[in-house]
């Protein structure tokens, strides 16, 4: 998810970018200059946020960060193909869900690893931090043309799985809730065709929302920011000032919290009919209640209509789960999105809430190894595959 910093000032009513400077500089720290000012400005990435020692251990967890979220992801995804159990509506979903945070741990945060031992290494900042090419002023900088930013696809790459993984979780959710409060119209409502459709739409959405503010206005760039150790979206100032649009970025946290909204509703549904169910079986189980409706076809367990299966209703438990995780990673980026609109800048706040965010893409493999039995049978079938099952075994 990115977010809105005030990473860039210049004089007059000009939007210009910062040159390189003799050591690694934080563009954030222009947001305290005032229009004019014409003088270098001490970084606002201090030494307890940007010193060798903190580099060195941020990187060491951006590694370890980034080989969890691949071997992790790629384990769900072998499952997945692997296992003909797997191939359901639900399989399909969960594919979209790893597909969107292994690209997070292999384009993402290797770049962040690469960023930040090449400014430990040179003591310098690349070429291609003076800016993006999308610039007014990054065209004449010393009469030489700004190369091509690397953050103009890393950013958005980041922006967008995450509206993927919102999105899909939602889908995750009116799936199960389908299974739950309509078990028996289950299959010709939730068919692989509309799943697979409801997937495209979701990546085509979410990567539109994701390159907003580059499509519908010109005063924003992207760029790599030395506090969140991220590719961030940057105003262009005017006259030191934000511009007038920059409330664009609102879209992010209000996309997000409108499906996690929703997903909660559905959520509070499905477990609500669940909770109905399991008081009714409890009590016929006990003597208290009478079948009322014995096997007739509107009969179910005391008088209940649906009588959704075990596996359906662990199953919905776990994508809460998921819900809860997702929902705990994203709240630290809508504080800081929220108060970098309104003017604040949070340096050490805004690494912690990008890696936390960052973090929940190893989050889910974990969630199914503890919750989902089907995926812990495949990942036994994956790691000894010479006790496979019988070939007539479809279950």
């Amino acid at each position: 998810m990115t977010a809105l910093l005030h990473n860039v000032s210049g004089p007059g009513s000009t939007a210009v970018l910062l040159p390189i400077t003799d050591g690694p500089f934080n563009l954030t720290a222009a947001a305290q200059a005032g229009p004019g000012s014409g003088q270098s400005l001490a970084p606002l990435c201090t030494l307890c946020c940007c010193g060798f020692l903190n580099r060195t251990l941020a990187v060491v967890f951006m590694v370890s960060l980034a080989f969890a979220i691949v071997v992790g992801n790629v384990v769900t995804l072998t499952v997945f193909v692997q296992t003909r159990q797997s191939r359901t509506p639900q399989g399909y979903l969960k594919v979209s869900l790893a597909i969107a945070d292994m690209m997070v741990g292999v384009l993402v945060v290797p770049f962040s690893v690469y960023t930040e031992i090449s400014l430990m290494v040179t003591s310098s900042l690349p070429i291609w931090y003076q800016g993006s090419s999308t610039s007014p002023a990054s065209s004449s900088l010393g009469g030489i043309v700004s190369p091509w930013q690397p953050c103009m696809l890393i950013g958005p790459v980041f922006a967008g799985c995450t509206f993927v993984s919102i999105s899909t979780i939602f889908l995750m959710t009116l799936e199960r809730s389908v299974a739950i409060l309509w078990p028996l119209q289950k299959d010709a409502l939730v068919t692989r065709r509309r799943t697979l459709l409801l997937i495209l739409l979701s990546w085509g959405a979410s990567f539109l929302l994701a390159l907003a503010p580059l499509i519908f206005s010109s005063n924003f760039i992207l760029e790599y920011n030395e506090c969140s150790r991220m590719c961030n979206y940057t105003p262009l100032l005017l006259g030191g000032q934000l511009p007038p649009d920059a409330n664009i970025l609102l879209l992010f946290p209000t996309f997000d919290f409108t499906l996690l909204g929703g997903t909660l509703v559905v959520n509070i549904l499905s477990f609500t009919s669940i909770r109905r169910y399991s008081r009714k079986r409890k009590l016929l189980s006990e003597g208290s209640l009478s079948d009322g409706g014995g096997g007739g076809a509107g009969g179910g367990v005391g008088g209940c209509p649906h009588r959704p299966s075990f596996s359906d209703i662990k199953a919905a438990k776990t994508i809460g789960i998921l819900t809860f995780a997702f929902t705990a990673s994203f709240s630290p980026i809508a504080v800081f999105v929220l108060g970098n609109v309104v003017g604040y800048t949070w340096c050490n706040f805004s690494f912690v809430a990008f890696w936390i965010l960052t973090g929940n893409s190893c989050c889910n493999v974990i969630i199914y190894s503890v919750r989902d039995h089907r995926f812990r049978k495949g990942v036994t079938l994956l790691f000894k595959r010479d006790h496979s099952p019988p070939h007539g075994d479809k279950s």
